[in-house]
């Protein structure tokens, strides 16, 4: 059962308060499509550098394509030059792009040596300057992903929220962890929470959300609009099914059945190869099989053999083989 119409961002209506996180590497379109499929509300793509001297690489053309993608799609910017962003948030939308999003909350120290992702929080002026600059440049919702502040003593999430809410942003995503954080120890809520009292606009939590559960206690104790699940998707796109319907009547839907992980797994991989061509699309398909397997430890002697399949057609036929196998060992 599709989800009522929750929330709006622009002139979108949006069914269900769970979005994909964007993650390099992993929210490619074949895995964007999927998780629309099960119910995400958003899937944001992979984060996209403002610097269009690099869109020629085949990674970033990649991250470009939204052909057969559902509405609205959505482009996810890095940088830190206000120009620079807002002439890509132009491109992006000529290109097919219908919500723009920046990133502030990226740890990765690849990105914030450039004084980009979350390394931007520590400068309050060029935040106002880098979203006033892309919402002026174009007609469609601008949304901003952040964490919490730079370090736990300099939270200013709340701050940032304000600004974004003053120079027009239509969504907010917060991290709750601080850039200094990465991934380590376990994120809060309490910074979220404050800040939804500053920000008028739909806002969505984000951090340690992997189950529906976890979600329901998130929502009701932030009063956020929804939740941005990132790692608890990998390997698990059907989480999204799976929060929708414990969200609407306290239920979570009976498990899948193995046929129909099995045949969905097998879908993931021919529309891998579709996306990557023969050899990158191996190599991508390694990490997302790992995910599967992670998530079913009684098939967990699977995954040698799809990992040292050097070709789509020797990865498909272990593939098929090994979860078909599994498959009957639930009817038997």
């Amino acid at each position: 059962m599709k989800p009522a119409v929750t929330w709006r961002l622009g002139a979108y209506e949006l069914s269900g308060r769970a979005v994909l996180a964007p993650m390099a590497g992993v929210t490619d379109r074949p895995f964007r499509v999927l998780c629309r499929r099960f119910g995400a509300a958003l899937t944001p793509a992979e984060m996209l550098s403002a610097d269009q001297r690099l869109w020629s690489s085949a990674k970033s053309r990649r991250r470009m394509d939204h052909e057969g993608e559902p509405e609205p799609r959505v482009v996810q910017l890095a940088g830190s030059d206000p120009a620079q962003l807002a002439r890509a948030a132009r491109v992006n939308i000529e290109l097919g792009a219908q919500v723009i999003d920046i990133n502030m909350g990226c740890p990765a120290k690849k990105v914030c040596n450039r004084d980009a992702g979350s390394a931007l929080l520590a400068d309050e002026g060029l935040i106002r300057r880098i979203l006033d600059a892309v919402v002026g440049a174009v007609a469609v919702p601008v949304t901003l992903k952040i964490r919490t502040g730079i370090d736990p003593a300099r939270r200013n999430a709340q701050r940032v929220a304000q600004i974004a809410q003053s120079c027009g942003i239509a969504a907010l995503a917060i991290h709750g962890r601080t850039r200094v954080d990465f991934f380590r120890g376990a994120a809060e809520y309490d910074t979220i929470r404050s800040t939804r009292a500053a920000f008028e606009r739909p806002l969505l939590a984000n951090g340690d959300i992997d189950t529906p559960a976890r979600v329901r206690e998130v929502l009701d104790f932030t009063g956020a609009q929804g939740v941005m699940i990132g790692r608890a998707a990998q390997g698990a796109p059907w989480i999204f099914r799976d929060v929708n319907a414990y969200l609407a009547d306290g239920t979570i839907p009976a498990p899948l059945l193995r046929a129909c992980k099995t045949e969905i797994i097998l879908q993931h991989l021919e529309s891998l190869y579709a996306f990557y061509g023969e050899y990158t699309g191996v190599r991508v398909a390694r990490k997302h099989l790992g995910w599967y397997c992670r998530q079913h430890v009684e098939i967990g002697s699977l995954r040698h053999a799809l990992m040292l399949a050097e070709d789509s057609a020797s990865q498909f036929a272990a593939a098929k083989q090994g979860f078909e196998r599994w498959m009957r060992l639930e009817a038997a």
